[in-house]
């Protein structure tokens, strides 16, 4: 049986930082377990390759939910990277801290030390901002942030088009304050994808650091309130592994979830239904599942001015040129090049919309391909629904993807502010900036009017926009999976790091968050290693249960 000091499942974004952080301390042996492969494929590092690998099944998962009854029963996809980077290797680069009021709130209910004051310094330390270090950002870390390396026509007209209408451009939505419109930042560098494999992994060669892919992970192993190792499959072998100081799953908001009940960790009727015995109860693993349900809007363009035409025949030999030459072009950008967050009332406190303008039209949104004549996408959701899902097992077998409930729909607050995003979305379009460009609206189409028809437009077409959170909540309640300070609740040896601890969304895309939640979870770990502090596990007095 090998033995290690930390073991962290799941190489995505959480991952590979938290992999490179503790393996700092010399002493400590870390092993990193990524269920996917890892690629070569040189289309990993160009910034539009997440339309060639969302779908893939050789880089994405391709989850499905269960029939949605707030969507007409339909299923939708969840794509989730299946490869050494995890989704981050395969997103669309966007970088989105989220507002000051998203973090007070996770203090709010409960997180502490989770507050925007005390999660800054990690989101600096993170990123190599190319504007320079400031006070609210970062310039030197592992991830660099850039604007993309050119502008679209399209693009500059959205913005003067929600200038027309009154609203602000606003340079930096990542200080705190995200309201207006602009360009989005993106992990890039010079025209390249950069991840967190580039940033943080290949930095951290150390004898300490190994990294094995191809691992399934079956289950953890339990002594008494203890998690004490792990069991792995690979090449259809099976391996154990003895882990002294702590298990790390950082596996997502899919997986984490699934190898808690899996390993009899969970809600005992869920746990029970499947099969599997309860090994310690905590009735809230897999409940609390957010995403950003989007609705997406599309216009025809009457000039040649966007990607659709620039990605077939000649013109997409001439972008490959330009993008292996010169590092610009169509394939140095994200497919969403601009940005709007807005309040979808004057009543609203804070943004609560969110906008992504791309200079393309293209099919169902996990698949992003491009239609063939010139067109346009405004896509708009609200930016902390309130609708919540679910992720279950159902059955001992590690093999079967879990049970996605989402319920995407199932509040009416978030299809209020989807249909007044909606009709933001036809205003923008309708200023007088677009009038060179604007063709035919093509979805939902302009005989759809009402609020009736919106609602039930979005409940036939909408789509997911691949930001699920919150799977494995962070409180001090005792419905809570993991406590502040990231460790499971009731169990010791065991924390969760990922996105699925995030107890509400944060505004806007989730990568830069998740990235955060990673370096702050090291420094917890490296901290608690030093002066351990454990609270009681709420309701039972430490015990398990």
């Amino acid at each position: 049986m090998q033995a290690w000091d930390y073991a962290i499942v799941g190489a995505g974004a959480a991952g590979c930082i938290l992999a490179a952080r503790l393996s700092e301390e010399a002493s400590a042996r870390v092993l990193l377990l990524e269920a996917g492969e890892k690629s070569r494929s040189p289309m990993l590092s160009m910034p539009c390759g997440d339309t060639f690998f969302i779908g893939n099944p050789r880089y994405d998962w391709s989850f499905a939910t269960e029939p949605d009854p707030t969507l007409n029963n339909r299923r939708l996809m969840i794509p989730r990277g299946r490869v050494l980077g995890g989704s981050n290797a395969i997103n669309g680069t966007i970088f989105v801290r989220g507002q000051r009021d998203d973090f007070d709130g996770w203090a709010r209910s409960g997180a502490a030390g989770w507050s925007w004051d005390e999660v800054l310094p990690y989101f600096r330390k993170l990123e190599d901002w190319q504007g320079g270090a400031s006070g609210t950002r970062g310039a030197g870390g592992p991830i660099r942030v850039e604007l993309p390396r050119q502008r679209e026509i399209l693009c500059d007209t959205f913005i003067e088009a929600a200038s027309q209408l009154g609203y602000r451009t606003n340079p930096d939505y990542n200080s705190g304050d995200l309201e207006g419109f602009g360009y989005y930042q993106c992990t890039h560098r010079g025209g390249r994808r950069v991840s967190v494999v580039d940033g943080y992994l290949e930095g951290a060669r150390r004898s300490n650091l190994t990294t094995v892919t191809s691992a399934i992970v079956t289950g953890l192993r339990l002594d008494g309130r203890r998690c004490v190792g792990l069991n792995y499959i690979r090449d259809g072998r099976a391996h154990e592994v003895s882990v002294t100081r702590e298990v790390i799953l950082a596996a997502g908001v899919v997986c984490s979830p699934q190898l808690l009940e899996l390993s009899g960790i969970g809600n005992p009727a869920v746990l029970e239904r499947a099969g599997i015995r309860v090994r310690h109860a905590l009735p809230s693993v897999g409940e609390n599942f957010q995403d950003h349900f989007a609705a997406r809007l599309r216009w025809r363009v009457r000039q040649p001015v966007t990607f659709n035409e620039r990605t077939r025949g000649l013109s997409l030999l001439r972008e490959i040129a330009r993008y292996v030459f010169d590092r610009r072009g169509v394939l140095s950008m994200p497919i969403a090049v601009g940005f709007g967050f807005v309040r979808s009332s004057p009543s609203e406190p804070v943004p609560d919309l969110q906008f992504h303008f791309a200079p393309a039209s293209y099919g169902a949104s996990s698949q992003r391909r491009l239609d063939d004549r010139p067109g346009m996408t405004v896509g708009v959701y609200p930016l902390r629904p309130e609708s919540r899902g679910s992720i279950h097992v159902r059955s001992p077998n590690p093999t079967m993807p879990p049970a996605i409930q989402p319920r995407f729909l199932s509040e009416e607050s978030d299809l209020r502010r989807l249909i007044a995003g909606m009709r933001i979305a036809r205003q923008l379009v309708s200023a007088a900036a677009f009038e060179p460009y604007r063709g035919e609206e093509t979805r939902p189409g302009p005989e759809l009017t009402s609020d009736e028809e919106l609602r039930a437009h979005a409940r036939a077409q909408g789509d997911t926009s691949f930001h699920p959170i919150g799977t494995c909540r962070m409180g001090s309640d005792a419905n809570a999976v993991v406590d502040p300070r990231l460790r499971v609740h009731g169990l010791d040896g065991l924390r969760v790091i990922d996105a699925s601890v995030m107890p509400s969304m944060v505004s806007g895309n989730t990568q830069a968050a998740a990235m955060m939640i990673a370096e702050k979870g090291a420094a917890m770990i490296r901290e608690d290693a030093v002066s351990p502090q454990r609270e009681a596990f709420p309701g039972t007095n430490g015990a398990a249960a």
